[in-house]
């Protein structure tokens, strides 16, 4: 069993200690779902009362005795009515209901419980762990015995509320967390992990650091302050100037579309919820949640020669998605959000060469922000539209772009999407955190929705193939990450403010204003700092706000026309004239 693997076996192991230890402590309590999730496990649970934080220590305190027994993990398979009827006679309702979709619908998951085609099931049996008295609903895996588990490798955490099935009209539950690792050790490091990450949160910097916030009349959707406005531009325009060179062309396409548009490309089907709809003059309207669609509407109001391809959209305007207030976090969960979203047309013999362009741009941009990253090939799921031999055809094309661009790779085996094969790319932040960003999709399904066609060299109509792309992902979800990456000391191209001017009294103030004007005449994001505080607190104030440069002037700096400079880490690169700071600026 691979490592992570194993570990997460661990950590469900013990979502299902911590629920034997919370009905031995609460008899009446009722239990819904107990997932393994990053770096540990939850359950939810419904009592007659709030938990608190004592509550945790004393049933951490319980699953530790656990551990200790050496309890096993007995696995059985029983007949579904007959595992019903014994939740049922064990109070445990939610388990029944649980059963009782998978009986009549084939499945647990809620998003699917709609779907007019599941009218019934082949589940006839179900299996259930037993681990000393407790029996639980459970598919697995889990350690054989509790003696494979550190006693001192796991804490619960917190609490927190949530609807069974995620339905406001149905119960509140109370979701217990834990974390959990292989060693005691392994817990120790995670803790300082995750006090370097409350350091470096973006909600919290982003208000010291005076770039976004958020107001409760529009939840999910950012007010970009000045200097988040110059970041989130700088970041805009970094990505044009890249794009530009590789053959893109900017669009702009409509904010809102009829009904219609959906129901062509499928997301009126299986999207609907995540969308804002709009009634207008008898008209269902919505708000993009993606640019897509519009993307082939503008492909498709030419006529496009083989020659002409690829053809490469990108395009930055804003995306609405209509995500549950209860999953709206920061930048990071959003609503109203903007993609550095591409798509590219082209035949299929142009697969293989226009995959490696996209993964050199990949390289070069994390490269340019000091990301590491790694790359995962998801490929044909279970169910696909297209021919396999199509897809086998495109997998090879994505591995040996993949090869010839030298960038090491995993398979997530039938993860792809069910029109095309895709790799997506995860970045690791200055702490060790995995974020997934880029995304290479290969797509079949749409140019034949939208009826795509190029006119080929035989003079006769083709389907193109199409190619969405973003790098960054949203530009919201990015800063975020840049924000705690660089700890909010961002470098000194993307800084909001590049350099502040400190005088020293208020005879500078003048000779200030003149090197400012100079330095902003050169490009540099430049401000005077003429509070009424100290010199020393002036420093300390930029510091605090990030800035990398600070520009003292005094009574000598005047007379020799010169600057002395400050890095925000505190080193002092002594006077300067003004031509030699800007040639290190």
């Amino acid at each position: 069993m691979p490592k992570n693997e194993k570990l997460d076996t661990k950590r469900h192991s013990l979502a299902h200690l911590m629920a034997a230890s919370i009905l031995e402590i609460f008899p009446e309590a009722k239990f819904g779902v107990g997932p393994v999730v990053e770096d540990g496990f939850y359950y939810d649970v419904h009592l007659s009362r709030p938990l608190t934080p004592e509550d945790l220590q004393v049933i951490e305190k319980r699953m530790r005795e656990k551990v200790k027994q050496n309890l096993r993990f007995e696995r059985s398979e029983m007949p579904i009515d007959s595992a019903s009827e014994m939740f049922r006679k064990m109070s445990q309702d939610f388990k029944v209901e649980l059963l009782h979709d998978l009986k009549t619908r084939g499945t647990t998951a809620v998003a699917d419980l709609d779907d007019p085609n599941l009218v019934g099931s082949n589940v006839s049996e179900v299996s259930v762990y037993k681990t000393g008295p407790f029996i639980d609903l459970c598919r697995g895996p889990h350690v054989a015995a509790t003696s494979e588990i550190d006693p001192e490798s796991f804490r619960l955490t917190r609490i927190s509320g949530a609807y069974w099935r995620g339905n406001q009209a149905r119960e509140q539950m109370q979701r217990v967390y834990g974390v959990a690792f292989n060693t005691k050790q392994e817990l120790e490091d995670y803790f300082v992990r995750l006090e370097e990450a409350r350091k470096r949160d973006h909600r919290k910097l982003g208000r010291e650091l005076g770039l976004f916030t958020f107001h409760q009349w529009a939840p999910g959707a950012a007010f970009w302050l000045p200097k988040g406005t110059t970041l989130y531009n700088t970041l805009a325009d970094y990505m044009r100037e890249v794009l530009f060179p590789a053959g893109y062309v900017e669009v702009r396409t409509p904010l809102i579309y009829n009904k219609a548009l959906w129901e062509r490309s499928g997301h009126w089907k299986h999207y609907r919820k995540n969308m804002f709809l709009i009634e207008s003059e008898n008209e269902t309207m919505s708000l993009k949640p993606m640019n897509c669609p519009g993307h082939f509407l503008t492909y498709a109001c030419e006529v496009h020669s083989y020659r002409d391809l690829p053809i490469r959209f990108h395009e930055q305007t804003p995306l609405h998605r209509n995500e549950a207030s209860g999953v709206l976090s920061g930048l990071t969960r959003v609503r109203q959000f903007s993609q550095d979203d591409a798509h590219c047309f082209l035949t299929q013999d142009q697969i293989g060469e226009e995959v490696e362009r996209l993964i050199r741009l990949v390289q070069r941009v994390y490269g340019d922000f000091g990301l590491r990253f790694s790359a995962k090939l998801s490929t044909r799921p279970d169910e696909f539209l297209g021919q396999i031999a199509t897809w086998d055809h495109a997998e090879s094309q994505l591995k040996a772009a993949l090869e010839s661009a030298r960038m090491a790779y995993s398979i997530n085996e039938k993860d792809g999407a069910f029109y095309g094969p895709k790799i997506d790319f995860d970045v690791t932040d200055a702490i060790g955190r995995n974020w997934q960003c880029a995304t290479i999709q290969l797509d079949y399904a749409q140019p034949e929705n939208f009826d795509l066609k190029y006119i080929g060299a035989d003079n006769s109509e083709h389907r193109p193939v199409v190619i969405h792309r973003a790098i960054l992902g949203s530009f919201e979800r990015f800063i975020a990450i840049l924000i705690e990456h660089y700890a909010g000391a961002f470098p000194v191209w993307l800084s909001p403010v590049q350099a502040v001017i400190i005088p020293i009294a208020d005879r500078h103030a003048d000779y200030c204003r003149k090197v400012r004007d100079r330095l902003a005449a050169a490009g540099l994001r430049i401000e005077i700092d003429s509070s009424v505080e100290r010199m020393n607190a002036k420093i300390r104030n930029a510091q605090m706000q990030k800035i990398p440069y600070m520009l003292v002037v005094g009574d000598r700096e005047q007379e020799q026309g010169a600057v002395a400079v400050r890095l925000r880490s505190g080193e002092d690169l002594k006077s300067k004239p003004i031509d030699e700071f800007l040639a290190i600026a």
